[in-house]
């Protein structure tokens, strides 16, 4: 079967990937789309530092091939989107409802596929750069088959991310003040997560222009192309300012916005080593720095919410998907992706 394979130097499609069985407890998936992020660009780029060989992808969609034994809440034939959370269900996280804190949940990668009779990797306990892929169970979230698999996709990282993080982590209300930085896939997520909540004035920065009319689509209030104008806009601050870009000079922009009791959300990804400063004084006025993994959500809940949201007009996907791409052209899906040239790009099997 065909994948995307990143082998330590480079990614490129292959067409010899075989998938094992599911075990108990876990579900195959013929993967059907999957959404193009900036984390898979980061392994490959080094950011993200993963063993190779390994399969890439972690975003995606499809209809449940096979099941092991004791998976009961999915069966062949239905569609799911697909979570990175291969979270146990059993430990003090997951019974105080943070799957995302789950320690099984984090690092621990896999090999369910082989090449050559070689093992490989499963990046992000997911791997949906394949046309099958095995998961745990509690990974495969059953959704409506209305809802175009193109679509649905992207609910399995950028919306439970950015949508997440707002409604998950920052927990915004309504009437506050948003500021985003960064309206790729998770920033446009984030920006339709504030306007889920009620957000009164949401405040879209991106220093490239072309995004402007993504990002009020998608329920931004204003639009600049550098935060030195968000003061012009909320003279005392921001109530929550969420930093998608993963550069700190913006993450320290983000904290120094911020109004009384403020709060930063920090969502993009820099290096592994990368550190930020900020002024500890300006903290005392109740201001926080959060960080936020996967949006803090529990996706069986809230993939299944966001689903509902799609079909009532209220969440947008299908807006989303800029552009999709034959497996075969990865490489060039990888580069418009790189260039910011799409929302999100998807791959299709």
């Amino acid at each position: 079967m065909r994948g995307i394979v990143f082998d330590g130097k480079r990614a490129q499609v292959v067409h010899d990937l075989e998938v094992r069985d599911p075990a108990p407890g876990e579900v195959r998936v013929a993967v059907a789309a999957a959404g193009i992020c900036h984390s898979d660009l980061s392994v490959i780029d080094g950011t993200i530092p993963f063993p190779p060989p390994v399969v890439l992808g972690h975003e995606g969609a499809g209809i449940v091939d096979a099941v092991g034994p004791g998976v009961t809440h999915v069966v062949p034939g239905d569609h799911v989107a697909l979570s990175t959370l291969a979270n146990c269900g059993a430990c003090a996280q997951c019974d105080r409802g943070r799957p995302t804190m789950c320690r099984k949940a984090i690092g621990r990668p896999g090999r369910p596929f082989t090449r050559g009779g070689e093992p490989l990797y499963q990046f992000a306990s997911n791997s949906a750069f394949a046309e099958k892929t095995v998961v745990k169970a509690v990974q495969a979230v059953k959704i409506p088959e209305d809802l175009p698999l193109t679509s649905a996709a992207l609910i399995g990282c950028g919306v439970l991310t950015g949508v997440g993080a707002v409604l998950n982590r920052a927990k915004v209300d309504h009437g506050e003040s948003v500021l985003v930085i960064g309206t790729g896939g998770i920033g446009l997520n984030v920006i339709q997560g504030a306007r889920i909540a009620g957000a009164r004035c949401v405040v879209a920065v991106d220093s490239n222009p072309e995004k402007e009319a993504a990002a009020r689509l998608f329920g931004a209030t204003h639009f600049l192309t550098s935060a030195d104008g968000v003061r012009d806009i909320l003279p005392n601050g921001v109530d929550h300012a969420f930093e998608c870009v993963g550069r700190t000079e913006l993450i320290r922009t983000a904290i120094d916005l911020l109004d009384r009791h403020g709060q930063a959300v920090l969502l993009g990804v820099p290096a592994a080593t990368a550190e930020a400063s900020f002024l500890v004084s300006s903290m005392y006025l109740d201001k926080s720095i959060l960080g936020c993994r996967y949006g803090s959500s529990r996706p069986q809940r809230d993939i299944a919410l966001y689903a509902d949201l799609y079909r009532e007009g209220r969440l947008l996907l299908d807006e989303l998907v800029t552009a999709t791409y034959p497996v075969e052209e990865f490489a060039a899906a990888a580069d418009d992706a790189h260039h910011g040239r799409v929302a999100r790009g998807v791959l299709v099997f």
